[in-house]
Order: structure tokens, then C-alpha cells, then sequence
């Protein structure tokens, strides 16, 4: 029996908020934004590109400022999150469309909820993946995890030196790749490098276990288009979204107790470090009660078992499901409220 046509996912280069930005587009309707976070590319959205044009929608997916073929603006402070949503914001007027659905990824899913908050007339609606919205943080994000970690290694605060991660990470991205995109429980060919806590012990891949193998869900081309990306781009602008977090926070007190009134998605695997006890985020136990209270008009928390970080690709089936499942009530909201057509 023949395989089913699939969607052809389309790439071509497009100019928003004054940047070029290269972004990959399948099917036709309703629009998508898919957001990508850090370290990745268009291509971590690669299977859910054809599955959202294979159910009726409009799927893009850019490299973010500073990734792959986008642009790379030259200084920190271009990739503050006012730069970011303005991104966001743009591409979707780029693409032809008033309004869309940003769905975002780790540090895409950050950029997700704030365009939500800073642009409701051009998202009707949020999912995020991996990193929740809990409300904008009282204090300056570095100052409580300097506080949390002091001394210690915290990748955040070993990215905040201008050059410091670059020069790891650029000369070998194969090697800080092949140890981040593993999955929960994988098997190490070889311990951390690394041992001692102390950031001044040295940099992050040093202290991750050399895997065994990739796992089952990336491929070694797969691994080879990301390392491509990144001998392209290098790290610099991708690094700078997180030497931005305090300024971030100092851009937006206007944020303050402010809620996603959207309809709106969380999902993440269920070992992701961002929001097991004790996460990077803060996130715990408390997670849905500290979310509903931030985002009324959350419809659902997803935590697909087994998974990790990188739950778009470790887990399409899941994930596409469950966006689907997402844009689909949003069309019957549509109905419902008597327009008699989908929602755009």
C-alpha cells in the first residue's frame, strides 16, 4: 500500500523588523508560529510541520535572530525581548496574516507567553513547551539564581560573560550538541570530564557524560544539520538571548502581575529538567496551581511520560496530537461564537 502524500515543507527568506529571517512553511490556513529555542534551528520543528499542514493549518517555523540563515545582529542588547517579540510580531505581518498562534519551544516558549502579554492583537492564542509562564519574577532572575547556585556552575550564569561559552562551543559544536540532545536515562560511553562543582572548574560540556549513542530519535544526519547550523551562525547570538534575562525584567514592569487571558497550552516531557522539583525554573509540585493563576485562560497541561527536554522530537506523535487537539478548539470557539469560519 502507498505511503500517503506528505506535505512539502517549503524554505525562502523573509524580511521582518528589519531582519532577514530564513523560515520553513508547509500547508495552508489558519497560521502557526513555531518558535525554536536554544541550541536549535527551524529543523527541531521539523515533524510538526507536516503534521499541522496535514490537518488544515498553516505551519512556519524561522531560525530565530541569530541562528542559521537568519540574521545575526551584532550586539546583546539586539536580543532583548522587546527585539524578540518584535520578531515575532513582524513575521507574522511578513507572512500575510493579522494574527496567529505562537507556539514556542525552551527559550521559544519564553518569546511565546511574552508575545501573548506585549501583543495580544497579534496571537490569539499560546502554547508553550517546556518552559512555563508563572508570572513576571519579583526580583532580577540572575540575582536569585546567583543566590540559589553562589558558586557554583549554573549554565546561565556561566553564559553571562560576553566571549566565555563561545569559546568552548564554536571551535566543536558537534561536542556540546552530541551531550545536550540526549534523552532521560541515556547511556554514557564515558563519565563528566568534570566532577568539580565550582563554575571555576571549567565549562558545561566537560561536565555532561559522553553518550553512548544518539538516541532513537536523532539521527546522525539530523546531528549533522544542526552542527552545520552552527559552524554557520556560532554561538554568539544565540548566547546573547540569555545575557538579556535582567534586561528583560528591567524592560517590562508593566508585566507585573499581568496574565495570559488567551487561550493558551503547556506541554513537557515529564523529566524535563525545567520543570521537575527543584527545575530551572523554579517549577515544582505547585506547577499547574502556579500557572492557572498566571494564565486564565490555560485549557491544558500535558507532561508526556517518559520524555525529556527535547519533547517535540523526542515525541511528534504526542506533541502534534496535542497542538492539533489545541487549534481545533480554537476553530470550534470560532464556530461557536457565530462567525460561521475558522478563526486566521
Amino acid at each position: 500500500m502507498p505511503e500517503p502524500d506528505l506535505p512539502v515543507v517549503t524554505q525562502r527568506t523573509i524580511e521582518a523588523n528589519g531582519l532577514r529571517f530564513r523560515v520553513a512553511e508547509a500547508g495552508a490556513g489558519p497560521l502557526a508560529l513555531l518558535l525554536h529555542g536554544f541550541p536549535e534551528s527551524w529543523y527541531s520543528w521539523r515533524h510538526q510541520l507536516t503534521a499541522l499542514a496535514g490537518a488544515g493549518y498553516r505551519a512556519a517555523a524561522p531560525d530565530m535572530r541569530g541562528y542559521g540563515a537568519s540574521d545575526a545582529p551584532p550586539d546583546v542588547a539586539d536580543y532583548d525581548i522587546e527585539h524578540l517579540v518584535g520578531d515575532a510580531a513582524g513575521l507574522v505581518e511578513a507572512l500575510g496574516e493579522q494574527q496567529a498562534v505562537v507556539v514556542g519551544h525552551d527559550w521559544g516558549a519564553i518569546i511565546a507567553w511574552q508575545c501573548a502579554l506585549l501583543r495580544p492583537d497579534r496571537f490569539r492564542a499560546v502554547a508553550g513547551l517546556s518552559v512555563p509562564y508563572t508570572g513576571r519574577p519579583p526580583v532580577r532572575p540572575l540575582e536569585t539564581w546567583k543566590r540559589r547556585f553562589g558558586e557554583n556552575f549554573f549554565y546561565i550564569l556561566y553564559f553571562q560573560p560576553p566571549g566565555v561559552a563561545e569559546a568552548e562551543f564554536d571551535p566543536d559544536p558537534r561536542r556540546i550538541l552530541r551531550r545536550l540532545y540526549r534523552s532521560p536515562g541515556s547511556e554514557a560511553a564515558a563519565p563528566p570530564a568534570i566532577t568539580d562543582p565550582k563554575m571555576s572548574a571549567g565549562g558545561w560540556a566537560g561536565r555532561m557524560p559522553e553518550p553512548k549513542a544518539l538516541p532513537p530519535w536523532l539521527s546522525e544526519a539530523d546531528l549533522d544539520y544542526y552542527v552545520e547550523q552552527f559552524r554557520r551562525s556560532g554561538f554568539r547570538g544565540p548566547l546573547s538571548y540569555y545575557r538579556n534575562f535582567d534586561r528583560n525584567w528591567e524592560l517590562t514592569p508593566q508585566l507585573a502581575g499581568a496574565k495570559v487571558e488567551q487561550p493558551a497550552m503547556f506541554l513537557a516531557g515529564e523529566h524535563d529538567a525545567v520543570i521537575v522539583r527543584g527545575g530551572i525554573m523554579g517549577a515544582g509540585d505547585d506547577l499547574e496551581e502556579r500557572m492557572r493563576e498566571a494564565v486564565p485562560g490555560l485549557r491544558a497541561i500535558t507532561l508526556v511520560p517518559g520524555a525529556g527536554h527535547w519533547v517535540q522530537q523526542e515525541r511528534p506523535h504526542e506533541v502534534n496530537a496535542a497542538l492539533i487537539d489545541f487549534l481545533r478548539s480554537l476553530d470550534h470557539d470560532a464556530r461557536a461564537a457565530g462567525t460561521g469560519r475558522r478563526a486566521v
